[in-house]
């Protein structure tokens, strides 16, 4: 496939993601661009090491994934107020365990926010 097809038509999708799910184009700190993460078991075992990129990305699919959930508990027909109040507590839990990566972000408006919009 030609080359600026294929820029046009990735272009074309992340807008409607954009649009439509409010995913968006989110930037690694140019501190991690390059590097590696190196995961090293004890007992002297083969480390794992993946580019900082990869870790990256599978953290932003999974940040995608929770809006989607929360949107879906917001959106539900069937659960009462309380239940939704009580799922979105569990997201929110899960956005504030997620704060650790926050050092991998670019820009601070796209960290992940815990419990009472702290960041750490």
């Amino acid at each position: 496939m030609d080359t600026d097809i294929l820029r046009m038509v990735k272009r074309a999708l992340r807008e409607v993601l954009e649009e439509e799910h409010a995913f968006g184009y989110v930037p690694l700190s140019d501190r991690w661009a390059g590097g590696r993460l190196v995961l090293q078991p004890g007992g002297g075992q083969k480390a794992k090491e993946i580019p900082v990129e990869d870790f990256f990305n599978k953290i932003i699919l999974l940040r995608d994934r929770l809006r989607v959930l929360e949107q879906k508990v917001n959106a539900h027909p069937n659960l009462s107020r309380s239940e939704k109040i009580d799922l979105q507590q569990y997201v929110t839990k899960c956005y504030g365990s997620l704060t650790t990566f926050n050092v991998l972000f670019q820009d601070r408006e796209d960290w992940f926010k815990g419990e009472g919009g702290q960041d750490s």
